[in-house]
């Protein structure tokens, strides 16, 4: 997933890395992008190790603490004030659109095969 400053286009690539790498695959990316913003310390993404180290991973340098804050609250589910790896997953899942379309589509195929 690429993001850019607010004067480029969002490009999402999860579907394409999910096209090549396949299941596992992708779920292993992910999981190397959760280590790469997670407190090393305390095994979560916070606030505080968003901040820090998404300027190297992502080039999110620009972002102020409300726009940090605004990315862990929009994931955090169990309302810890963090996001575990689970957490990370679902949010960069429901933030690909098209990544979404293809798991209704293939949940409806399977649905479909099952009670026909």
């Amino acid at each position: 997933m690429a993001i850019t400053s607010d004067s480029d286009i969002f490009q999402d690539f999860l579907p394409t890395m999910a096209a090549q790498l396949g299941a596992e695959g992708l779920m292993e990316e992910l999981r190397k992008g959760f280590r790469l913003l997670m407190d090393p310390t305390k095994g979560v993404i916070t606030l505080e190790s968003l901040r820090r180290n998404s300027a190297a991973a992502l080039g999110l340098d620009g972002l102020g603490d409300e726009e940090f804050a605004g990315m862990v609250s929009e994931g955090d589910l169990n309302g810890d004030g963090a996001l575990d790896l689970m957490e990370f997953c679902v949010l960069m899942v429901r933030l690909s659109p098209e990544l979404m379309e293809g798991s209704e589509g293939a949940v409806s195929q399977a649905l479909a095969t099952t009670f026909n």
